[in-house]
């Protein structure tokens, strides 16, 4: 999405925009592709087919070289879906069905999660906020995250900003993530490209993978 050029000169004057850094250690962090997301049959849920295609096949791009996959999924104990501690639930009403064992909370099951690979449960929208994230991909060695999933305004955006705050270079690729409606969406690639990491094709993020598992080869 383009908002003209008064815009760009606007967040070219404040210096944004500028390129992040492409790690030799990156990650995959899937957010939330779990069924409550992707099938629109669910409160919360949006028909994220090709979202879900489209992180399957970054995902088999990253594997020959041996890319860390994490998935996360939101998920809540019945009294915290049905009671008051959880705050963010008496504003997004419809995310109280995301109860533990329940088929809103599942992987969608046209991703494949292999053994190797890791799953952050969470209660808000950050994938790092109240969670072992940021220790998980420091243990792993990581430096960069291609962040990808549902939503895009929503738990998508606040992980990229979590993520480069905990000190990580983020990659968004565009094909991989997706959102209720397109105007949130665009905002938010907008926003997340000018402050907080680059938002990029799925032909250019394949590539990124595919030569790190040359370089190892």
């Amino acid at each position: 999405m383009t908002y003209g050029q008064e815009t760009d000169r606007t967040y070219e004057r404040a210096g944004f925009g500028a390129p992040v850094r492409r790690g030799s250690r990156p990650a995959i962090l899937v957010v939330d592709l779990t069924r409550g997301f992707t099938e629109d049959g669910f409160p919360s849920g949006a028909d994220l087919t090709d979202v879900v295609g489209a992180v399957g096949e970054l995902i088999d791009s990253g594997r020959p070289a041996g890319v860390p996959v994490i998935f996360t999924a939101i998920s809540y104990t019945p009294a915290e879906a049905t009671g008051d501690a959880v705050t963010w639930l008496h504003k997004a009403q419809g995310m109280r069905s995301l109860v533990e064992g329940s088929e809103e909370v599942a992987l969608d099951p046209r991703l494949l999660r292999e053994p190797q690979d890791l799953m952050v449960v969470k209660k808000g929208a950050s994938a790092f906020f109240g969670t072992s994230l940021a220790a998980l991909l420091t243990g792993l060695g990581c430096d960069t995250v291609l962040v990808c999933g549902a939503t895009t305004s929503g738990c998508v955006r606040a992980t990229a900003v979590d993520a480069v705050q905990s000190g990580f270079s983020v990659l968004v690729p565009r094909a991989c993530v997706g959102d209720r409606a397109a105007g949130p969406h665009e905002a938010s690639l907008f926003d997340i490209q000018a402050k907080y990491g680059d938002v990029i094709d799925l032909k250019e993020s394949t590539a990124y993978l595919e030569a790190l598992s040359r370089r190892n080869a």
